[in-house]
């Protein structure tokens, strides 16, 4: 992959190889922080003699929710200061977070790095959109999403195992290390090799006028504010699972050795779906192929829901089902993603703070609302699907106005108008 002959390198000094695969592991820094952490649960909870089960999925919580409320405050501070800079001092405080969770002497302590860690971390999710958008748009830019989307996948196929290989060896806390060091080491490459995408003339003044100003552009959208909020409540019942699987395998199935091959099986679906998404949505444009998904993920999830509340759930039906549904997430996601951004250019840091902050902080609440009704059975999880991708398909009626499957967008627009004048 390389940048076109006819257009100027959107992020001079790499290649579209390197570009995709730098925005992902910075992607993947918020997702090895949930990811790593979810097989040492139970071994967490035991170290600090939790006594309700359920709050141990509070390691995660508090992670995701300070991960979302934080995204507000770096889109001001990338449109004002570029990409880069605000970029590396999130990446800086990470790493010292981090380790700050490794130490801590009390649960409370390690809720508290918990929290900090999120609001860090949140700047890996504001910078790498803001960046994409800077170089790309329209179709184009859904690719490269779903490019990035691929690469970051690996991180749930990997992450679950490469924690679990931790605890078998040492104790939970050098999960928090080895996060430490993987942090230090994607700053380092992004301090040398990052461009800074942000043009002059787009920098935004810091005060209450222009921030409010750009929020207020943002929330008004109705495309990118309904495709927000769909992609908030699917992605809700994303977490209620993933704060729930440990529970999910230890007290449902009675199988906790099958949870990191199960959460691989299933992630590795959501990568093939990314992957196909990027080889086909040039062609069929992203709301074919995202609204067909959405209207598979819901038939899936009714199937599912169905297996579980009559009681026939096997490890064998969930992950059969499950992956099929995460298919078609992986297919809903990256387009999602790309369709609230692209009205959005110009305020594409804010745009990106404020979707963040909506998406992460409903998601997190919802998935909360999902983990905490976790009851030994398979019945709340199956029926938060169900339940995400209906409230998910009328907000997307809204947003297009009742019509789905109508492309906006001719093949190409990989260039944002007025680039490189």
């Amino acid at each position: 992959m390389s940048a076109s002959a006819e257009t100027p390198n959107p992020h001079p000094g790499m290649s579209l190889t390197h570009f995709v695969v730098m925005i992902a592991a910075l992607m993947a820094l918020g997702a090895l922080g949930i990811d790593s952490m979810l097989p040492a649960l139970p071994a967490i909870a035991r170290s600090y003699h939790v006594a309700r089960p359920n709050d141990q999925q509070l390691v995660v919580s508090v992670f995701l929710l300070s991960y979302g409320l934080a995204q507000l405050l770096y889109g001001p501070l990338m449109d004002r200061y570029g990409r880069k800079p605000i970029l590396l001092w999130g990446l800086a405080f990470y790493t010292l977070f981090s380790l700050s969770a490794a130490l801590a002497p009390t649960f409370g302590m390690l809720l508290l790095s918990r929290c900090l860690q999120g609001v860090a971390v949140a700047a890996t999710r504001v910078a790498p959109t803001s960046i994409v958008r800077d170089c790309y748009a329209g179709r184009r830019m859904a690719q490269v999403m779903s490019l990035t989307s691929l690469v970051f996948m690996v991180v749930p196929i990997v992450a679950p195992a490469m924690g679990q290989a931790i605890i078998l060896v040492v104790s939970w806390r050098w999960i928090f290390g080895v996060l430490a060091i993987a942090t230090a080491a994607t700053g380092l490459w992004a301090l040398i090799k990052l461009p800074e995408t942000l043009h002059p003339e787009d920098r935004r003044a810091i005060n209450l006028a222009e921030v409010v100003g750009a929020f207020r552009i943002t929330l008004r959208n109705r495309v990118g504010m309904g495709y927000t909020l769909a992609s908030t409540v699917v992605f809700g019942g994303l977490l209620g699972f993933i704060n729930s699987a440990p529970q999910v395998f230890d007290e449902a199935f009675h199988q906790p050795q099958r949870f990191t091959t199960v959460f691989a099986i299933v992630a590795g679906f959501i990568a093939v779906a990314s992957l196909i998404n990027a080889r086909l949505v040039n062609r069929l444009g992203m709301r074919k192929i995202a609204h067909g998904a959405l209207l598979a993920f819901i038939g899936v999830s009714a199937v599912h829901c169905a297996v579980a509340l009559t009681g026939r759930e096997t490890i064998a039906t969930f992950t059969v089902l499950q992956a099929a549904g995460m298919f078609f997430f992986g297919l809903m996601s990256g387009n999602f993603g790309a369709m609230a951004m692209e009205p959005l250019g110009h305020v594409a840091g804010a745009a990106a703070s404020v979707q963040g902050f909506i998406s992460m902080v409903g998601g997190a609440s919802i998935g909360f609302v999902i983990g905490q009704a976790f009851d030994g059975t398979l019945a709340p999880l199956t029926l938060g699907y169900l339940i995400s991708g209906l409230v998910a398909l009328a907000i997307v009626l809204a947003a297009e106005k009742g019509r789905l499957f109508a492309a906006h967008n001719a093949p190409g627009g990989d260039v944002p108008p007025g680039f490189g004048h």
